[in-house]
């Protein structure tokens, strides 16, 4: 025993062996990080100085010495993506204004588009006053989240009207051309029943805002869900029905390049002051590539919006329009019963095919609102009532070539409202 305690005393430690190689590894890694944090310090700072006037003639700073102009780029795109998840996007601008990247410091908006983000904010009709700066500046919440954007509502200074800020993923939007042709033809649309887009900015690391107005009223999804009184007045029916058609069609026929609205559903109109209905959304899935844009269809899918037909969004066609045009018409009359406690109860009925059971099973008078159709059978109505619904069912016919068009959807029901 005292001969290996003594063979034991006489190895030599291993301790300091394994201390010099974790030394031997992590030196170098500090020397690394020290060398790579002096030259982000040393770089804007030796670029501020006109060091070309100390060069020879005919020789050429290393590019990474050059003066540049301000650029941006720099700080909202980076953090863009990471603010959107966190719900902070609108705080923006204060913070980079502080850090020097302000609309002084330069974040590279501008107006137009091309040279690589130097020209980032396009403008159109009714956005003439917007800027990125104050845009940013201006204090912001969350109002709705999907898949592929999110949308907020940005409260303008000096006494301005609020806008409606969209930000689109840069997982989830197309190239900056592609972004900048579809945002050329949703921004020359307009007609009072077609929500306007007022600016758009595509930035360099793919990151899309678009800028519209803001209608406090909300949606029509919310106006028919909460059991507000007047959605159970005829007058207030044919009135926002008509105000649908006619949007889509001037979608359908009153552009020079027609345009598929591709995902028409009630809380996509919106509704502003007077009750008229505005709708969104139209066109937005040309700003999404296949995958997201996909993601969008198997979502109008599961709320019943969908044609059959339609297998791709890029296909969605004018009768696939007016097929969702039709379940928005059904969704208009559909019973709205409310639980105790006032929420809007899970028997809703929303797409076409509960209405055709109903229908086959003569019990058609469940799917109307019971409010809505008191209403009518007191104001002699109740004849137009089961036009409207006939109308309805048949613009959500299986066959998209039995499917009335817009221009007759439009006569249509001004004949039943009057």
């Amino acid at each position: 025993m005292e001969m290996a305690g003594a063979a034991e005393a006489d190895t030599p430690s291993q301790e300091p062996v394994r201390k010099g190689r974790s030394n031997t590894i992590l030196l170098p890694i500090v020397g690394i990080l020290l060398a790579y944090l002096l030259y982000r310090f040393l770089r804007p700072r030796l670029r501020r100085l006109r060091l070309d006037r100390y060069v020879p003639s005919g020789a050429r700073l290393p590019g990474w010495l050059r003066r540049r102009a301000p650029s941006g780029g720099a700080v909202l795109p980076y953090f863009a993506p990471i603010a959107d998840r966190l719900g902070a996007l609108p705080y923006l601008g204060p913070f980079a204004e502080r850090l020097g990247v302000g609309p002084q410091g330069g974040y590279g908006y501008g107006y137009g588009h091309g040279g690589g983000g130097a020209q980032a904010l396009v403008k159109f009709p009714g956005g003439e006053a917007l800027s990125v700066a104050a845009i940013l500046e201006a204090p912001g919440e969350v109002v709705a989240k999907s898949a592929h954007s999110t949308l907020y509502r940005a409260a303008m200074r000096s006494g301005e009207a609020a806008v409606l800020l969209r930000f689109v993923r840069p997982a989830c939007a197309v190239g900056a051309d592609e972004a900048y042709a579809a945002a050329g033809r949703i921004g020359a649309v307009s007609h009072p029943n077609l929500v306007p887009l007022r600016a758009v900015y595509v930035g360099p690391r793919g990151e899309k805002l678009l800028v519209h107005p803001f209608y406090a009223a909300g949606s029509l999804h919310r106006f028919l869900q909460e059991g507000i009184a007047e959605s159970q007045r005829w007058s207030i029916v044919c009135n926002l029905s008509l105000g649908i058609a006619r949007g889509l069609d001037h979608l359908h026929t009153g552009l020079e390049k027609p345009m598929v609205h591709g995902n028409l559903k009630t809380s996509n109109i919106l509704l502003d002051a007077s009750n008229e209905c505005r709708i969104s959304d139209y066109g937005l899935y040309l700003l999404l590539n296949p995958t997201a844009a996909q993601e969008m269809l198997e979502a109008s899918a599961a709320q019943g919006y969908k044609a059959p037909e339609l297998i791709k969004m890029r296909d969605a066609t004018r009768e696939s329009d007016i097929y969702s045009l039709g379940v928005v018409l059904l969704e208009m009359l559909a019973q709205k019963e409310h639980a105790d406690d006032g929420r809007p109860n899970p028997r809703d009925i929303l797409l076409p095919a509960s209405f055709k059971n109903l229908v086959l099973e003569r019990k058609i008078s469940e799917a109307f609102s019971s409010d809505l159709a008191r209403h009518c059978r007191r104001s002699g109505n109740e004849r137009n009532l089961n036009a409207y619904f006939e109308l309805a069912t048949a613009c959500c016919s299986p066959s998209p070539s039995l499917r009335p068009n817009t221009k007759h959807v439009l006569k249509r029901l001004e004949e039943i409202a009057r």
